[in-house]
């Protein structure tokens, strides 16, 4: 296939969307993966107006079998995945003490977990050259209280991504996540192009990634 494929999970219209545009801009092809459909058929079909190459399909990301399945049509369909965006993730305004257990395993199978589904899923399609990237949050290391789970969330990420990398580096693919130190915002210096362009600078940097690639990188806007 002429086309690179980037596969977004948890694409929604801020910064999945952004960097879907930036990515189909720079000639990937885009497979999209999010659990509102009409809200990813309204993306899929904006991108399609620019001329881009896209397709897409609602799933519940943390339905292990489904998610699974739908990355690896993607991959399927194409015969390659050159990079896996992972953005998904789940906020649920509850401090610790009145956070369940259930409700922090169920916030990490949105955060953290798909990302292992998908990340594994795309592997037998992805080539040395191959990247995955997920979005990670500065509340990994500076915990919101209003909403204790989502540090869990972006904690375990980080972790899981740098065990990712040094696990699949041998392979040549390389894994980062972009610690976004800000709340995304329109207008702002962490609006959703800003940081989609700090998303691209690592995809550039991936074909030639040795010894100094980082498999976290700050974004401070």
């Amino acid at each position: 296939m002429e086309n690179r494929v980037a596969v977004i999970i948890g694409a929604g219209p801020g910064l999945g969307a952004a960097v879907a545009r930036k990515l189909g801009q720079a000639g990937f092809a885009i497979a999209l993966i999010a659990r509102d459909e009409q809200r990813l058929t309204q993306l899929g079909e904006a991108l399609q107006a620019e001329d881009i190459t896209v397709g897409w399909t609602a799933v519940d990301v943390t339905n292990s079998d489904e998610l699974a399945a739908a990355v690896t049509r993607f991959g399927g369909f194409s015969g390659q995945i050159d990079l896996l965006h992972h953005n998904a993730v789940a906020f649920r305004s509850a401090p610790a003490s009145s956070l369940s257990a259930a409700d922090l395993l169920a916030d990490v199978a949105v955060g953290t977990a798909s990302m292992l589904t998908s990340a594994t899923a795309a592997l037998p399609f992805m080539q040395p050259g191959g990247l995955v990237l997920a979005t990670g949050g500065g509340s990994a290391d500076h915990p919101m209280t209003s909403a204790a789970s989502l540090g869990v969330q972006k904690a375990a990420l980080r972790n899981l991504v740098t065990a990712l990398d040094r696990d699949l580096r041998k392979r040549g693919i390389r894994a980062a996540s972009l610690t976004v130190n800000g709340t995304i915002a329109a207008g702002t210096p962490f609006a959703p192009e800003r940081i989609a362009d700090a998303f691209f600078e690592l995809v550039s940097a991936a074909g030639d990634a040795g010894d100094d690639w980082q498999p976290e990188v700050p974004f401070n806007g």
